[in-house]
């Protein structure tokens, strides 16, 4: 279809314009595959199917059905926003003694770029769970879905109909070998979209489950990590926070006298995943995970909760490994299976930082992202393993003013008279005479009126206030440390937690595949991009009977048939 045709059909029927767009890159782009996408009328006709064929067609249109991927790597950003990738680069190359502004992350070194739109089908600023749950399954959904298409938040009777394959899932039963790491526990919206399904994120352990929910079928994300093997062996690595989701009441936690496990059911959920991998090693601190590394499967839970901030590691009393050393230990396994292997990394607590309105621990743990990245490449080869690095969604973290070349990022504007550039190097101020900082939110409990937790005027991390002042101007930044660790950057709305944003976020890759990755995606479309690049993923979803004439997978998988009993008839 032409040009023009395209445009008179939009003249005609708006519908339309998207029909012609879905097949539009096979046009020029080499190794492209037609896929034809029906139109449809937004977003009432947005089926789990349609958003499945759609991402489908993009992906061949771009080409990625070249790819020949032995080995996939997805690194996650926990809200990563670009803004924050910026800071991040120039707070690293500060660091390093330079200007920083000539900095790169490791990532920003990959040949293939590409713009994500992160929207949930309920929301134009997502949440993690939607988010991920695109990536991992190749369908859209509602915020706060876990591995399940689109429906209602609180309704376990209509999500048990409604769970989708994740390309974990889909690679344990093509025989790879499966990881996830992360720096949240791992019954969290991310690392959980790779192995969960549940309508409600919240469901982390048999005590956030309610009974109704029971009653009608739902299990809590804790215990899915051990049956999601049964398309296959499950996840041979799984490391990240949350030994309260997995440990009952009766259990004292092995690193803090004051605390025991959450679960009430009796299941000591660690337990189990040693009877299940009597060779394999469960491990909770740095020490361990190291002499464990030669074990064929690792089973990590460094803290009771979220794992720490970077910048809190040293404090850890038992030694916390680094989520650059978790990638080296999770490859160094996987690594080990002629198959091939799938592999999530998320860089969590770069999303709770900006929540804490926090840029200091946003941007330390972005950097750590950076050198878990740089790992990975180190460890593997980009002739057969592709390596993609995204968020999940953005922040309203700001990078405002004109603060001159090589000012300290999280310092106050220094600038030669603004954008006009007419006067000597000196502090900047705002129409009431006042410094500003480079940084700032749009939101969250950095709002300098006092609360009932802290005095108005700037606030200190970590700050959780439940009541707010009205602001009476703004402080005078003078004589405030504004590039301390703690202090937290104002924020024009006083909210409890600082919230998402809804613009696009990057996404960067390198390795088999990778050329495919470009423009601007939908966000459900990166699994496709995965599943298409990978020969081993798309042969097994061909041999369910979901591919094309043409070999791409574009029928939505029916989780079922990938299960071993499945494989068994």
């Amino acid at each position: 279809m032409s040009r023009t045709t395209c445009l008179v059909t939009a003249v005609a029927a708006t519908l339309l314009l998207g029909a012609c767009a879905s097949t539009s890159p096979a046009a020029s782009t080499p190794g492209a595959i037609a896929v034809d996408v029906p139109a449809i009328a937004h977003p009432a006709g947005e089926t789990p199917q349609w958003w499945y064929r759609s991402g489908a067609a993009r992906a061949a249109g771009s080409g990625a059905m070249d790819g020949k991927a032995k080995n996939v790597i997805l690194f996650l950003g926990d809200g990563m926003s670009l803004t924050t990738v910026a800071a991040a680069r120039i707070f690293e190359g500060q660091r390093n003694g330079n200007p920083g502004e000539e900095n790169l992350l490791s990532w920003e070194r990959f040949p293939a770029t590409a713009f994500s739109k992160t929207y949930n089908t309920d929301s134009q600023t997502p949440d993690s769970a939607g988010t991920m749950t695109a990536i991992t399954t190749g369908v859209k959904t509602h915020m706060g879905a876990i591995g399940v298409s689109a429906g209602t938040r609180s309704d376990c009777a209509d999500s048990l109909n409604k769970g989708l394959l994740t390309w974990l899932q889909l690679a344990d039963s093509a025989h790879m070998a499966t990881g996830i790491v992360s720096t949240a526990r791992l019954t969290h919206a991310t690392p959980a979209a790779t192995y969960a399904h549940s309508p409600e994120r919240n469901w982390e352990n048999d005590t956030d489950v309610p009974e109704t929910a029971k009653a009608a079928g739902c299990t809590d994300i804790a215990q899915q990590l051990l049956s999601t093997a049964r398309y296959g062996r499950g996840p041979l690595v799984a490391l990240g926070g949350g030994r309260g989701e997995f440990t009952t009441v009766e259990e004292r936690d092995p690193e803090y006298d004051d605390k025991v496990g959450q679960r009430l059911d009796g299941r000591s959920l660690v337990t189990e995943w040693q009877q299940a991998h009597p060779q394999g090693a469960y491990v909770w601190n740095a020490k361990q995970l190291q002499a464990a590394r030669n074990a064929p499967a690792l089973l990590g839970l460094f803290e009771p909760d979220h794992m720490r901030y970077e910048i809190e590691r040293k404090d850890d009393p038992s030694g916390e490994p680094s989520l650059a050393e978790l990638t080296k230990a999770a490859i160094n396994t996987l690594s080990r299976h002629e198959e091939g292997y799938v592999l999530m990394v998320e860089g969590a607590r770069i999303d709770h930082a900006n929540h804490s309105g926090n840029a200091y621990r946003a941007l330390s743990d972005t950097v750590a992202l950076s050198d878990a990245v740089r790992a990975a490449v180190e460890a593997t080869s980009d002739q057969d393993t592709l390596i993609i690095v995204t968020a999940d969604h953005s922040h309203t973290l700001n990078f405002v003013g004109y603060p001159a070349r090589g000012n300290p990022i999280l310092g106050k504007v220094k600038d030669k008279g603004g954008e006009d550039g007419v006067g000597g190097l000196d502090v900047a101020r705002d129409g009431l005479g006042l410094p500003y900082t480079t940084l700032s939110y749009a939101n969250g409990p950095g709002y300098t009126g006092a609360t009932n937790q802290q005095p108005a005027g700037p606030k200190v991390y970590p700050h959780n206030p439940s009541s707010f002042d009205p602001a009476t101007g703004r402080p005078d930044l003078s004589h405030v440390d504004t590039e301390h660790p703690d202090y937290m950057q104002e924020a024009l709305v006083p909210t409890k937690s600082e919230t998402h944003g809804g613009e696009d976020v990057g996404i960067w890759a390198r390795g088999p595949g990778s050329k495919a990755i470009r423009g601007t995606m939908e966000q459900n479309t990166i699994y496709h991009m995965i599943v298409q690049a990978t020969p081993r993923l798309r042969q097994r979803l061909c041999e369910a009977g979901t591919c094309d004439a043409k070999g791409v997978p574009v029928d939505l998988p029916t989780p079922k048939a990938f299960e071993r009993k499945a494989d068994a008839n």
